[in-house]
């Protein structure tokens, strides 16, 4: 752990060209005595540290002591910058791991590519996460990743659903964060599947490992399987009449569905053609848009959708 310290000070220092003992106790979460050992053994060690005193001092490198990284183009660099999903970092304890890697290769960059860097952490941020605070519990996702890094098979107790878990051995190859939610991609007696890491009860990594398919591509497999499961998805279509006005909203909230295509109608009226997963969603998704839908077809969600209103008028 020291070691590490030691390297994150040194190039705390290449970047920031000036810091207080207080200072880097308080960016490493160490007291400022630990700081000054260390100060101590990076000096033993050749590292031409230099303490500056009074107002305005503190530790710094000698002029000229720094690294060079120049085989990286502006866009690479701001790629590498970008703020990621750091939630999901953190779901597999790579968080810290990550700032420090981006603080050490910040260190290294050379001033004009290093104001790239910044204008991209400053400027584009990735949120993965929905607008919902509910998130799956992944308990055992650092036992799954594990078993991914060392190729050794698991046991695991799975969810099917309604209170059902059976057990079943696999083949752990990769872990997918679709949105906020992880899946474990595993083999099991020669088939590739995913498996949602929440409704994983139970994992246990076995002693014995697996021969890995070097043409296995997890990315490639998960489009494909992505793309299938988007073939099978139910399909309700449907075809509405809806006032200029509405039209944000309907592209906006529907959420199980979807706008195919929008056409001129009258005056002040668009004609849609929308899927829904259901004629269920079709139906109470569009009662709520009031009158400034009408549905032209299907007759019998149209028919529905009226019923339903004069339910609620009745009431009312």
């Amino acid at each position: 752990m020291r070691a590490d310290r030691l390297i994150s000070i040194l190039l705390l220092l290449q970047m920031h060209a000036r810091l207080t003992a207080r200072t880097l106790a308080k960016r490493l979460e160490v007291s400022e005595r630990t700081i000054l050992r260390d100060m101590d053994a990076l000096g033993a060690a050749g590292v031409p540290v230099v303490a500056d005193r009074g107002a305005g001092g503190g530790w710094r490198l000698v002029d000229g002591y720094r690294a060079n990284m120049s085989g990286l183009t502006e866009s690479e660099v701001q790629s590498l910058f970008v703020t990621g999903p750091s939630r999901l970092l953190a779901d597999l304890h790579l968080d810290k791991a990550s700032d420090g890697a981006l603080v050490k290769l910040l260190s290294v960059l050379p001033a004009v590519s290093r104001r790239g860097a910044e204008l991209a952490r400053q400027r584009i941020h990735i949120d993965v996460s929905g607008w919902s605070r509910s998130r799956d519990p992944v308990p055992h996702l650092p036992a799954l990743q594990l078993a991914v890094w060392s190729d050794r098979r698991l046991r695991i107790m799975y969810d099917r659903g309604e209170g059902c878990a059976s057990e079943r051995l696999v083949d752990p190859l990769g872990l997918v964060a679709k949105g906020s939610v992880w899946y474990l991609v595993a083999s099991i007696d020669g088939d590739i599947r995913s498996y949602r890491v929440s409704r994983i009860r139970d994992a246990a990594m076995l002693d014995e490992t697996f021969v890995r398919n070097p043409d296995f591509d997890l990315a490639a497999f998960w489009e494909r399987s992505a793309e299938t499961f988007r073939e099978r998805l139910p399909r309700f279509e449907a075809v509405i009449r809806a006032r200029d006005e509405s039209l944000p909203w309907i592209q906006s909230m529907t959420r199980f569905g979807g706008v195919d295509r929008i056409d001129d109608d009258s005056a002040g009226w668009k004609r849609l053609a929308m899927h829904f997963d259901t004629a269920q969603v079709a139906r109470t998704t569009l009662l709520g848009f009031g009158t400034t839908v009408e549905i032209i077809e299907p007759e019998s969600l149209r028919q529905e959708v009226v019923a339903e209103a004069r339910a609620v008028a009745e009431r009312s």
